[in-house]
């Protein structure tokens, strides 16, 4: 063991770095990661979707530990995995709606979409499928004046029942998407988190188990704002630009979701917004900048709010921002970073790239440090957030109405079986609330 030990030490001493051995503050090694100059525009497709990052190879061991204990530290040190290596660093949350993988990579935190709800519609059993006879089931609902009231309320305490069951999962957080047809309405947003969370408190589950996911328009932001100062925890998603980070920062959200591949794809496909085109001239994948210049500038000014990156296409997106707080990572990569064993002696392990301390060295202009207000905030919109923010919500619509129609099926099916069986014959009438409302 004695050999071990000393094998172990003078490995980190020749690496000039102890990255299993130093608690997490202190680590400040970087490892540069080298960007092709042709980031955007007409990429081929070859290299679209391929690996970007090129990783630096050779060994740090000379000749005399070579004729050491080798074998030994080996044996040890190959006990690394690097999914282990970036979860001591980060919380890795595995990007799926299939709850097997669930068994495989326990999730810290979940989120409860419209998405997922789809996602549990097409699954033949799960822990989840009651959530929906539930809904149905849910007395209060009745108690709203029109049909189409009766079918949001049935639709918002799906998605609290389904919470309320991860809640159970999950040791962190639940965070529940607002409807993003209010994405526009900061009245209708903040009436929307209320009812969540007398929903949630009606389940058992206790104010600092959930967030309210909240699309980052100017509204979404103010409602954020005045739902934060009343102690209700935010999560701020469809954030392309740098302008809603620190709106969102400046407004005391909790969370904010950054989608690394979506940006780096618009600026593959698309021309006409200047300050992407200057990054991708300067070889800077704009994705994973973004991500890291949010954190540079939250850990430089001393904002509470946590990051999270998703819309991870590959590896070297998770290499480049170990540190940051969330990492939404597909099955497939995590699979990939499981199987893959490294030896601590590898130059190309995975390395802290995010630190508190280094993001002191960040620079900022004085424009970029103002206050916003809404007309300096929608200016600063370029073309790539506009767009991808339109996008999002447009996406988030249609997935909503979606399980609407699923909801409204089963409500109108039961309540036309009651009603028809009085009647003794199908009446069509039991149909036409669905059919005005869907």
């Amino acid at each position: 063991m004695a050999v071990i030990a000393k094998s172990a030490a003078t490995i980190a001493q020749l690496h000039g770095s102890d990255l299993l051995l130093r608690p997490h503050h202190t680590l400040s090694v970087f490892h540069p990661r080298i960007w092709p100059s042709a980031l955007c525009g007409n990429v081929s497709k070859e290299r679209r979707g391929s690996n970007w990052l090129s990783k630096p190879r050779g060994s740090v061991l000379n000749e005399h530990l070579r004729q050491t204990s080798l074998l030994t530290v080996h044996a040890v040190l190959d006990t690394r995995t690097e999914l282990d290596i970036v979860s001591t660093y980060s919380e890795i949350v595995p990007d799926t709606i299939i709850f097997d993988d669930y068994e495989r990579y326990p999730p810290t935190a979940a989120t409860v979409s419209s998405s997922l709800l789809l996602g549990i519609t097409s699954l033949p059993k799960t822990g989840f499928n009651s959530a929906f006879e539930n809904a149905l089931a849910y007395g209060k609902c009745y108690d709203e004046r029109t049909d189409a009231a009766r079918l949001s309320c049935f639709l918002t305490k799906a998605l609290v029942n389904v919470g309320a069951e991860l809640s159970k999962r999950v040791p962190g957080r639940v965070s529940t998407e607002i409807d993003a047809r209010l994405a526009y309405d900061v009245e209708g947003i903040i009436s929307k988190v209320f009812q969540l969370r007398n929903l949630y408190n009606e389940s058992g589950i206790s104010a600092d188990r959930v967030l309210f996911k909240i699309p980052a328009t100017w509204q979404g932001i103010e409602a954020a704002r005045q739902l934060e100062a009343e102690g209700i925890q935010t999560h701020l998603t469809l954030v392309y630009s740098f302008s809603q980070v620190s709106a969102a920062a400046q407004a005391g959200v909790s969370v904010i979701q950054l989608f690394v591949g979506r940006v780096r794809e618009w600026a593959q496909n698309n021309t006409g917004d200047k300050e992407i085109e200057e990054l991708c001239k300067k070889g800077v994948d704009p994705g994973v900048h973004l991500v890291q210049k949010a954190y540079n500038y939250i850990h430089k000014y001393g904002y509470k709010t946590k990051l999270i990156a998703a819309a991870i296409r590959n590896k070297n997106d998770i290499l480049s921002l170990v540190g940051l707080d969330y990492l939404v990572v597909p099955v497939k990569i995590l699979d990939s970073l499981r199987e893959s064993n490294v030896l601590l002696e590898n130059e190309d392990i995975p390395r802290l790239q995010l630190t508190p301390h280094a993001a002191q060295a960040a620079n900022f202009s004085d424009d970029q440090l103002k206050r916003w207000d809404e007309s300096r905030f929608t200016a600063a919109l370029g073309p790539l957030a506009k767009e991808l923010l339109a996008s999002g919500l447009e996406g988030y619509v249609s997935q909503t109405r979606r399980v609407e129609e699923h909801i409204a099926k089963r409500w109108f099916a039961s309540r036309s079986t009651r009603h028809c069986s009085k009647l003794r014959s199908f009446d069509i009438r039991c149909y036409h609330g669905a059919q005005s409302i869907i």
